[in-house]
């Protein structure tokens, strides 16, 4: 049976996690093509709070808050299967690109459900596909290919850790920028590390060894973006998932979850990814659990820009 109510975290005003409220839902039992997901852990993601930090079109207040979880099904509507085949109550799942993660417990669409990778942590796997998704895309929209060298901004963050990884097992080598505290990272998912900040083109030009093929942004700084234009001639081999204003008027690529496309690839490669994990080809390296009544607090932490790995709020730490 669906559990009677759950205790999730909305947006009712536009602007800060810290204005965020933690209230009490109804949740109806599962129709045909929905299965109601006892959550065991969510991811937490820039994307969270940026969404709600400003009125935008199309979106009402007050807004559910978090995109992919981790969990249990609790309950499973008639004749209903999720992505990955036929389930039963207790099975674990993870489920993506839905609308109220923040929460003990959720009932959502089965064709956002699939089965848990059982090499996953609930708060790993509950990480495992917003970043995993947008390092795909990434590397798709460039066309990465293998034997080419290509170039990272933001190697060490979580896009970067992913994209890292995908890289390496389409035997493409990868130069990534970093601070030095995070180079170990970085060599730790095959990448070659150099540092950002003044002079950055002439250190990657330095370690490349040949050709930059392409160039990834995952930061969005003016150093980012100029540093790939000067290394790569072909914009159309730039991508950028922060510096949206940047290729509007530098005619570099930019994707967004929000867009379309996007959407629609980072849909048909979510069952690549899971497979990938459940190989032990993708991980993802975790910083912090935090108690889901503190999610203001794991968003103070994500906003430092540098919390050392993946966070995700679990409703029984």
């Amino acid at each position: 049976m669906a559990l009677p109510s759950a205790k999730h975290w909305i947006a009712t005003a536009w602007g800060s996690p810290d204005a965020w409220e933690f209230v009490d839902e109804r949740l109806a039992d599962p129709g045909v093509g929905e299965v109601t997901i006892r959550v065991r852990a969510a991811g937490v993601n820039p994307a969270d709070a940026k969404h709600v930090a400003s009125a935008r079109s199309g979106l009402t207040l007050p807004i559910p808050i978090g995109y992919e979880v981790s969990g249990e099904l609790s309950a499973i509507g008639p004749d209903t299967r999720i992505v990955s085949g036929a389930a039963a109550v207790g099975d674990e799942v993870v489920a993506f690109r839905v609308r109220g993660g923040y929460s003990t417990a959720m009932t959502v669409p089965a064709d956002k459900v699939f089965a848990k990778p059982s090499t996953l942590s609930h708060p790993e796997a509950a990480n495992l596909l917003l970043v995993g998704t947008t390092a795909a895309e990434m590397l798709a929209v460039i066309g990465a290919a293998p034997g080419e060298t290509i170039l990272l901004h933001g190697a060490s963050g979580a896009v970067g850790v992913s994209v890292l990884q995908q890289a390496r097992l389409r035997g493409v080598r990868v130069i990534g920028t970093a601070s030095p505290a995070r180079f170990d990272e970085v060599r730790r998912f095959g990448g070659i590390p150099v540092r950002y900040g003044p002079g950055l083109a002439a250190r990657v030009r330095e370690v490349a060894e040949g050709p930059i093929a392409a160039a990834l942004d995952a930061v969005g700084t003016d150093e980012a973006v100029d540093v790939s234009i000067d290394l790569i001639p072909d914009r159309r081999r730039i991508v950028t998932i922060a510096a949206a204003g940047r290729a509007s008027t530098e005619g570099i690529l930019v994707i967004a979850g929000s867009m379309p496309e996007s959407a629609r690839f980072r849909d048909e490669v979510r069952s690549e990814l899971i497979a990938l994990a459940q190989n032990g080809d993708l991980v993802v390296p975790m910083a912090r659990v935090f108690p889901l009544e503190q999610a203001p607090a794991a968003h103070r932490l994500l906003a430092t820009g540098h919390p050392g790995g993946k966070l995700a709020l679990v409703p029984d730490p």
